[in-house]
C-alpha cells in the first residue's frame, strides 16, 4: 500500500463519551483484518503532558516504554491491540506550543509573526502525520480531546479540516462521536443535540463522514434515518454505540454495526478477510462465564475515583479472565484505615493490594494493610509506593525499627529505609523528571517472581522518584524480606518477596501498564490464583 490513511475521531454534547474505547474498537477490527493500524491523542491542555496532574484531575498517568507520561486513553490502546504505544501517540496543546516557542527562540520562522494559524496548526498537522510518514502503519486513527465547540480543541479541529482537505475524502475521514439522550418523561430518544453537534462540527469547516451514536436505548430506523438526513451522512455510517456491560464487548458490536465496513469503503480500501476475533471472545467468554469469585481490597488514596487506577483495574480484568475468576475489586481508602478498624475493614478479603500513590496522605493506613496481610497471611501484591510500604512495615514490626520511614515522608527519620533516588536529588522540575519507562530486572531463580514471568531477566515500566536504600537491604535480607529483582545496571532492588507466606511481593515498577487482553501480566495472573486458592480454604 503506497499511502498511510488517516480517520480523526472528535466528539459532541458531552465529554467522556467514550471516543478513547470507540478508536481502540475500530482499531482492533482493522487489525484483526489485517490492517497495521495505531491510534494517537491530542489533548487540549496546556500541560506538556498529564505527569504532572493530579489523578484526581486526569485519571491515571500512563506511562509507554520510552518513558512519555501520557493519557489514560493510550493503556486502552495497547490494551485492546496489544502494540506498545510510544512518545509519538500522545500530543498536548502544551507540547505543541512549547515546539512552537522554542522555534521562534531559535529564529526558525525568519522574522515571521507567530500565529496560531499557520503556525500552531502546521505544528498540529506535522504531529498527526509523524506515525503515519513511518512507513510501520496503513491506518492511523487520532483521537481529539475535549468536545467540538470548545475554545481549547479549536486549533486541532483547524488542523483536521486543512489535513482532510489536503489528503482528499479517500484518504482521510472525520468519525463524529455523539450521544443520543432518553428523555424519561417523553419515552423517547432525542436527535436534537446530535444535530447541534454535526452543526458546530459543519461551522468549523468539517463535515462528519461517520456518526457514532452512544445511546442507553435501541436507536429505531425512524431515528436513523433522521440522523442520516439532517446530519448529512448516509444512512448506512449512522452506527448505534449502545452501553455495553464491558467496554470489551464493544469491538463486537461495532462489527455488527459494520463500523470497520463504512470506514474501509469510505477509504477505498480492500475488505479483506473478515476480522479474527477468535482469541478475543475466548477472553470474553471466560470474563463472562467465571468458575470462581474472589474479592480484592485495592488499597490506595485516590479510590473515589475510578480512572485513577484504570489500568490496575483493568489487569484484574485480564487476569481473572485468565484464571476464570470474577475479581470483586473493593476499593477501600488508607485514610481511613487504622489499628482500631483493620479488621473490621479488610476482614473477607481474599487478597490485599496496595496502589501507588505520592506523598504521605493515608501512608499509615498503606502500612496497617501490609501489616494485616503479613501477619494474617494473605495474598499480598504491592505496585510502587505499595512495596516501599511494605519494606517500612517490615523494618518497622519485624526489625524494631520503630522510626522507620521513607523520606518522602519524613526527612528526618533515623532509618530511611526508602530514600531519595541518587539522580533525584538536584532535580527541581517536576515534569519528566523521575524514573521513567522500561528498565531490565534480574530474577533470582525459585523466587515467586521468577515463577511467575518464567524468565530470569524482564523488562517493566517505572515512574517513582524514591527507592529502597541499598543500606538496608542486607539486614533486611536476613530478616527474611528477600531482594529478588535488581536492576542489573543500578544495582536498585525492583522486587521484595517473604518466603513464609502465600503469596507476598511487592515490585517498585507498574506492572499494570503492560496487562492486554492477549498477555495477562504474569503477576497479576498469579496473584489472582493465590487468592483464588486461599478463597477455597
Amino acid at each position: 500500500m503506497n499511502q498511510t490513511k488517516y480517520i480523526f475521531v472528535t466528539g459532541g454534547v458531552t465529554s467522556s463519551l467514550g471516543k478513547g474505547i470507540i478508536a481502540a474498537s475500530l482499531a482492533k477490527l482493522l487489525q484483526a483484518r489485517g490492517y497495521r493500524a495505531t491510534i494517537q491523542k491530542f489533548d487540549p491542555y496546556l500541560n506538556v503532558d498529564p505527569g504532572t496532574l493530579n489523578p484526581y484531575e486526569h485519571g491515571e498517568c500512563y506511562v509507554t516504554d520510552d518513558g512519555a507520561e501520557t493519557d489514560l486513553d493510550l493503556g486502552h490502546y495497547e490494551r485492546f491491540l496489544n502494540v506498545p504505544t510510544s512518545q509519538a501517540n500522545n500530543v498536548t496543546t502544551g507540547r505543541i506550543y512549547l515546539s512552537v516557542i522554542e522555534k521562534e527562540r531559535r529564529g526558525e520562522f525568519l522574522g515571521k509573526t507567530v500565529q496560531v494559524v499557520p503556525h500552531i496548526t502546521n505544528e498540529i498537522k506535522d504531529r498527526m502525520q509523524l506515525l503515519g510518514n513511518s512507513g510501520d502503519y496503513d491506518v492511523v486513527i487520532t483521537e481529539i480531546g475535549g468536545t467540538v465547540g470548545d475554545i481549547e480543541s479549536l486549533p486541532y479541529i483547524e488542523s483536521v479540516r486543512q489535513l482532510v482537505w489536503d489528503m482528499g475524502e479517500k484518504n482521510a475521514i472525520v468519525i463524529h462521536l455523539t450521544l443520543v439522550p432518553y428523555l424519561a418523561a417523553a419515552g423517547e430518544l432525542k436527535t436534537k443535540p446530535t444535530q447541534h453537534s454535526v452543526k458546530t462540527l459543519m461551522e468549523s469547516g468539517i463535515k462528519a463522514d461517520i456518526l457514532v451514536c452512544r445511546t442507553e436505548h435501541e436507536i429505531s430506523d425512524e431515528i436513523r434515518n433522521k440522523l442520516a438526513l439532517f446530519c448529512n451522512v448516509k444512512r448506512e455510517a449512522v452506527i448505534q454505540s449502545i452501553d455495553a456491560a464491558t467496554i470489551y464487548e464493544v469491538p463486537n458490536l461495532m462489527l455488527e454495526e459494520g463500523l470497520d465496513v463504512v470506514a474501509l469503503k469510505k477509504l477505498d480500501l480492500p475488505k479483506k478477510a473478515a476480522p479474527d476475533l477468535k482469541n478475543w471472545n475466548i477472553f470474553l467468554r471466560r470474563l463472562k462465564n467465571p468458575k470462581h469469585t474472589i474479592n480484592i481490597g485495592l488499597i490506595g488514596k485516590y479510590v473515589e475515583m475510578q480512572d485513577c487506577y484504570k489500568s490496575i483495574l483493568e489487569a484484574f480484568i485480564h487476569s481473572g479472565a485468565s484464571n476464570e475468576t470474577k475479581v470483586n475489586v473493593i476499593s477501600i481508602h488508607s485514610e481511613h484505615i487504622d489499628a482500631t478498624n483493620i479488621e473490621e475493614k479488610l476482614r473477607g478479603l481474599d487478597g490485599i493490594l496496595v496502589a501507588p500513590g505520592f506523598g504521605e496522605r493515608g501512608i499509615e493506613g498503606k502500612i496497617e494493610a501490609v501489616r494485616y496481610a503479613r501477619e494474617n497471611k494473605i495474598p499480598f501484591f504491592g505496585i510502587c509506593l505499595g512495596m516501599q510500604m511494605a519494606i517500612i512495615e517490615y523494618s518497622r514490626n519485624v526489625l524494631g525499627y520503630e522510626d522507620a520511614n521513607s523520606t518522602e515522608m519524613n526527612e528526618q527519620t533515623k532509618y530511611p529505609v526508602v530514600n531519595l533516588m541518587e539522580d533525584q536529588k538536584n532535580v527541581t522540575d517536576k515534569g519528566g523528571t523521575m524514573r521513567l519507562g522500561a528498565w531490565k530486572c534480574d530474577l533470582t531463580p525459585d523466587s515467586l517472581a521468577f515463577k511467575a514471568y518464567g524468565q530470569s531477566t524482564i523488562s517493566e515500566r517505572h515512574r517513582h522518584r524514591y527507592e529502597y536504600n541499598s543500606e538496608f537491604v542486607d539486614v533486611l535480607q536476613k530478616a527474611g524480606l528477600k531482594a529478588t529483582g535488581v536492576n542489573p545496571d543500578t544495582g536498585l532492588v525492583e522486587i521484595i518477596e517473604i518466603e513464609d507466606h502465600p503469596f507476598f511481593i511487592g515490585v517498585q515498577y507498574h506492572p499494570e501498564y503492560k496487562s492486554t487482553v492477549a498477555n495477562p501480566h504474569p503477576l497479576f495472573v498469579n496473584f489472582v490464583a493465590a487468592a483464588v486458592k486461599a478463597r477455597k480454604k
